[in-house]
């Protein structure tokens, strides 16, 4: 009997099915030392101890997206091992921030299946909920992702297709336990531009670039324990090239954006995201931000942006995202759509 597992083919997945994914993960500082070697991320709350002290939290989480991360690779055995491509997100949820010592683990659900035209692959909805050692929620998020079949000739499932909600709501969003900008040092989190500085419509140039290289890249996903092969095993494409994980550029992108949104301190929600195009090591990332919108919260002094934050594979004029027949044109990387919470003027 084999004892060693070649991951899930598309035939394999069923609507409803629940996979409790492997490999309990403590996080620690040494998570965030790393995260921020490979990452050129500067903003305060996350960085520093006692910033995020006089911010009413008992000390600096880990980046949101490393948490994401960290749930995401969780799911990849399961998931995304027999990937082609990672598709989009929807319906992220930051529900309570991860602080080192806190132990993560992952639960996915199939809730959508559609074979693919070709009949060679199938794309696979989940919803996947990351979870700390007291079982509490501490993010939740939909992705879809486009899985090879291990038979062409196998019969496609009947079509399944979620319904998932273009935007999280703002009421919706949650604010961390807390949280209070009461105390906020602006001149410490390195910009004056507060919540009211922002318009919806506003395109921001993030001006720097970061060249992508196989070593950080893998040394990363290693680092989130994501196992699939398109990323490690330069057979595993045609074409011979390792695939940038997708969560690299976003990671990537958000540092970047720091450069004009250094108060947009935490990503609260994820609300759509797509992988326009590959990535690959010796491309130069550079990226821009438009306010889609902008809402209160439940929370005093706290306020929330909608941005489209843009991945581009070099610099690129900021706005220009498609094509004249709406196709993202091949230079854009990375379109996410995200609620992050900054600090409102008293």
């Amino acid at each position: 009997m084999a004892k060693t597992s070649p991951g899930h083919f598309f035939e394999d997945y069923r609507i409803g099915q629940v996979f409790r994914h492997a490999t309990p993960r403590t996080v620690t500082t040494g998570d965030r030392a790393l995260y921020h070697a490979l990452y050129p991320s500067r903003f305060a709350l996350t960085s520093s101890d006692e910033f995020a002290r006089a911010c009413g939290l008992p000390q600096s989480p880990l980046e949101d997206l490393a948490a994401f991360h960290v749930v995401f690779g969780k799911t990849v055995p399961d998931i995304s091992l027999n990937a082609i491509a990672n598709l989009g997100y929807a319906e992220g949820r930051f529900l309570r921030p991860v602080y080192p010592g806190d132990t993560l683990v992952s639960e996915s659900e199939v809730i959508g299946l559609k074979q693919t035209s070709n009949g060679k692959s199938g794309i696979v909805w989940v919803r996947t909920t990351g979870r700390n050692q007291r079982g509490e929620a501490v993010l939740s998020y939909a992705r879809w992702v486009m899985v090879r079949k291990r038979d062409p000739e196998a019969p496609a499932p009947e079509a399944v297709l979620p319904e998932l909600a273009v935007a999280v709501a703002p009421e919706a969003l949650v604010v961390p336990e807390g949280l209070d900008f009461e105390r906020y040092d602006p001149a410490l989190a390195g910009s004056g531009h507060l919540w009211e500085d922002y318009a919806p419509g506003e395109i921001i140039d993030h001006v720097d670039g970061v060249t992508v290289e196989d070593a950080e890249h893998m040394m990363a996903t290693r680092l989130w324990q994501n196992t699939a092969r398109v990323h490690f095993d330069s057979g595993a494409r045609p074409d011979g090239r390792r695939l940038i994980y997708g969560g690299h550029v976003i990671s990537l992108a958000r540092a970047l954006s720091f450069n004009g949104l250094a108060n947009a301190q935490l990503i609260a929600a994820i609300n759509a995201g797509a992988h326009a195009n590959p990535c690959f090591a010796g491309d130069t990332v550079h990226a821009w931000s438009e306010v889609l919108d902008r809402a209160l919260t439940d929370r005093p002094g706290v306020g929330a942006l909608r941005l489209r934050l843009v991945a581009t594979r070099g610099p690129q004029t900021p706005g220009e995202l498609r094509d004249e027949v709406g196709k993202y044109r091949d230079t854009v990387l990375l379109d996410f759509d995200f609620w992050a919470l900054i600090p409102m003027r008293g």
